[in-house]
């Protein structure tokens, strides 16, 4: 048996069988000094540092039958150990004890619920997942690691003009050496934080305390989307249909982590969409009364999109790296726009286009960037009621739908050409990347 002790952020290790009687103990060097008198004098000790060797120093031991002891941080299956020792040995082989994680301190300390919170580590992996989370979501906490400190996700909050507060919490359960520590992400940006912090989080103070509700996380993915335009400030129907917006969000395949951009947002209906999704969500709008439509459309779902005012490609520049982009307007710049995304992006670019002369241009854009094309023509006709309870077929404009893909990101179709479908009810359904 391996028994994984979880070190919490409060009392000291007690005195246990399993840790008095392990040949080898295996832990961080603090957790090993402060466990010191607990341990048998002739027990094997491993500083955790590189996993790989310590999990092969384990299993010499466990294959022979002797007791092993793991020390770890916090709570061991909170983002910890457990995970790789239940991959390697199974989790019948694990005895857990765990302990008060990081997480669940901070968020007591600052006399908040975290049931709702985000939680996201940059501990070893890619800070910006972390930072789209952030401004996405009003209630995060970042486990952070070298190169992913407070001082590192500050900047990138700050560039985004993210409007946050940052909790830096260090040596959580530290007697006398705790600290609690409420920055701005600019004051953030401008510390050295060394090594001691135990967990960040960042915080909407405005909307930190959501509804009551029975499942813990952020909140559930939206029980619908492709919203009726009529859920939306919009100028002369100057808006992405429902129709339209469907198969574009299923290609753009918004989701937390994500950065997307909507260029010639008008409305901001497809940032909105992809920030219910959890996407991070900015809207470039170069009208004044749209960023202002923009916004209000944006606090009437509850959600946080950043509207840059300006035209693209102009304003791009100033932009973090997307994952996905949907243009919806460009006019006579739409091919520089298209050739802007497609370098920037790392996944997809979606583009709408109501002139067939334009199609052609948008494609050799995407092609020349390397990705893999296809597209739809969208000619759809909605129930319109008639005297006597009838109803007749109201047509939609036409509008064509063309996306790139960057290889090797997800599964493209091969095919290049452009399909003409046509939707004969309000009724859309997606099948293999095709609206009916």
């Amino acid at each position: 048996m391996i028994t994984v002790f979880g070190t919490g952020t409060g009392a000291p290790l007690s005195p246990d069988p399993a840790l008095s009687s392990a040949a080898l103990v295996v832990g961080g060097r603090r957790h090993l000094d402060a466990a010191g008198a607990l341990l048998a004098p002739g027990a094997e000790r491993v500083v955790l540092g590189p996993l790989a060797p310590a999990l092969d120093t384990v299993e010499r031991y466990a294959g022979k039958g002797q007791g092993v002891a793991v020390l770890a941080s916090g709570d061991p299956g909170f983002f910890g150990v457990v995970r790789a020792l239940a991959e390697r040995f199974g989790p019948a082989a694990l005895d857990v004890r765990p302990g008060v994680s990081s997480v669940a301190t901070a968020f007591a300390r600052v006399g908040l619920p975290w049931d709702d919170a985000a939680v996201v580590s940059a501990h070893g992996r890619d800070l910006r997942t972390a930072v789209n989370v952030c401004r996405a979501h009003p209630k995060t906490a970042v486990l952070t690691g070298p190169g992913a400190g407070p001082a590192e996700l500050g900047a990138e909050l700050a560039h985004s003009g993210a409007d946050r507060v940052l909790v830096v919490a260090s040596r959580l359960g530290d007697p006398g050496h705790e600290s609690i520590e409420r920055v701005t992400p600019s004051e953030a940006a401008a510390r050295d934080w060394g090594d001691a912090v135990s967990v960040v989080l960042c915080l909407d103070e405005k909307r930190v305390l959501a509804p009551v509700r029975t499942l813990a996380g952020p909140g559930r993915p939206p029980s619908r989307w492709a919203l009726d335009e009529g859920e939306f400030e919009h100028r002369d129907s100057m808006i992405t249909k429902f129709e339209v917006r469907a198969l574009a969000l299923a290609r753009l395949g918004p989701r937390p982590g994500d950065l997307v951009w909507d260029i010639g947002a008008g409305s901001g209906s497809v940032a909105v969409e992809c920030a219910r999704f959890g996407a991070a969500a900015v809207a470039v709008e170069k009208t004044v009364d749209g960023v202002s439509r923009i916004r209000d459309n944006a606090a009437a779902h509850g959600v946080d999109v950043r509207v840059v005012h300006g035209a693209a490609p102009t304003v791009l520049s100033d932009l973090s790296d997307p994952d996905a982009v949907f243009i919806g307007g460009g006019g006579r710049e739409l091919s520089a726009i298209v050739t802007a995304c497609a370098r920037r992006t790392r996944r997809s670019v979606v583009v709408a286009v109501a002139a067939v002369d334009r199609v052609g241009a948008v494609r050799d854009a995407l092609g020349a960037a390397g990705f893999v094309t296809d597209g739809v023509l969208l000619q759809s006709s909605r129930l319109a009621p008639l005297p006597g309870d009838v109803s007749r077929l109201a047509a939609a404009n036409p509008v064509f739908l063309v996306w790139g893909v960057r290889p090797g990101t997800q599964s493209a179709a091969s095919a290049t050409s452009l399909t003409s479908v046509t939707s004969l009810t309000s009724v859309t359904s997606l099948n293999e990347g095709v609206v009916e």
